[in-house]
């Protein structure tokens, strides 16, 4: 089947928080894609508003072999059908985890600069962020492990959130590494709590490792939390999943999503997830080759047409990350380009990053990527 990336589709919804902008704004920022979704999953969901009756939901057997079956295809990674826990979505699993696993002034290590919520997470829960900085030499990142392993020693110090991939990087941790995190987490009696919404979002022929999967000591201390929202824009539908092998925090957890009353599913959460997981895998596969075609467009075009602006290469996500910090501007870099175009990105300040980085949502027709390049060329070349 031909799916279509290329039609511009009007958005400006009343209850579209990305399009809530000015008429003659282009938004980039906010984390999901301008794309249909793939009109499997849309028969799918007609097929159940037809249906007519909305009444409490369940989450059945078909909805566990969507999710088992795809991570075993996909990732290489059999889950047990045990571990996995229905939630409404990624942020409110996170908030649960630390609410459940930590208690209030201690500290929850991230490696930073990474996703603005898991700071949300942590502070509007009464604990203490403890960030441990990427290495970033020669426009790329990693992980400083002998500043991780401080961190993580810290008596004060009961969780990690991890982001595998990771956004705004764009970074796929290898199994050593993960490995790695896994043992030190372990040594020091510390819970990893992975986010890894972006996993399926990687370069054509580029496959990610669910931490769990790493080794032994990750299946002990580790909490994934995964879903079909990012992969295949479905975030309004409120679907995603906890994976958690360890029984004593999988118990944990499971009561964290009950009583925060985020583990039942509204009536199009499973089907658009089993939609998805069973019959998504082609419109994905096309999917990311336009990505990656965008980003190949976009770096070229900052390359050869933004001078001081750097794309860090990335292997996964929709977003580009963009080192500015050569261009030295001293204000708010995002509210300058917003002000002088129209654009609207993500200032890297948010996600624990010097002044100078940019997040860039490139999941969009090739038209309005080429519109918003044009309007960053105009921003920062008048600085």
């Amino acid at each position: 089947m031909q799916y279509d990336f290329d039609t511009i589709i009007d958005r400006r919804l009343p209850d579209a928080v990305k399009w809530a902008v000015g008429n003659d704004e282009l938004p980039m920022w906010i984390a999901d894609m301008d794309f249909f979704a793939a009109p499997e999953i849309k028969e799918e969901l007609c097929r159940r508003l037809t249906h007519g009756v909305f009444g409490y939901g369940d989450v059945p057997d078909v909805w566990y072999d969507a999710y088992t079956a795809w991570w075993e295809t996909r990732h290489g990674f059999a889950m047990q059908r045990q571990g996995l826990i229905f939630c409404t979505g990624v942020v409110p699993a996170i908030s649960g985890a630390v609410r459940k696993l930590t208690t209030p002034a201690e500290k929850v290590v991230i490696l930073t600069p990474v996703y603005n919520i898991f700071y949300n997470s942590i502070l509007n829960n009464g604990r203490v962020v403890l960030p441990c900085p990427l290495t970033y030499e020669n426009g790329a990142y990693d992980i400083d492990f002998s500043a991780l392993e401080t961190a993580l020693a810290d008596p004060q110090t009961s969780m990690l959130i991890f982001c595998n991939p990771h956004n705004p990087v764009g970074k796929i941790w290898d199994k050593e590494t993960l490995a790695k995190v896994g043992k030190l987490a372990k040594d020091n009696g510390v819970t990893v709590l992975s986010d890894e919404i972006h996993c399926d979002i990687t370069a054509p022929g580029k496959d990610y490792v669910p931490f769990l999967s790493a080794s032994n000591d990750c299946k002990e201390v580790g909490i994934a939390c995964i879903a079909p929202t990012k992969t295949f824009n479905l975030a309004g539908l409120q679907t995603a999943a906890v994976y958690c092998e360890n029984p004593v925090l999988r118990h944990k957890i499971r009561r964290a999503l009950n009583t925060d009353e985020v583990a039942e599913p509204n009536c199009f959460a499973v089907p658009a997830a089993v939609a998805a997981f069973t019959k998504g895998g082609p419109w994905l596969d096309a999917l990311r080759e336009y990505l990656w075609e965008n980003r190949a467009f976009a770096e070229n075009h900052i390359q050869t047409k933004i001078p001081g602006a750097k794309p860090v290469k990335a292997e996964a996500t929709y977003l580009l990350w963009l080192d500015c910090t050569a261009l030295s501007f001293d204000g708010d870099l995002a509210a300058h380009i917003r002000k002088t175009s129209g654009l609207l990105v993500s200032g890297g300040e948010q996600y624990g990053a010097p002044k100078g980085f940019l997040r860039v949502n490139l999941a969009c027709p090739r038209a309005l990527l080429e519109d918003g390049l044009e309007r960053l060329k105009k921003s920062l070349t008048s600085l």
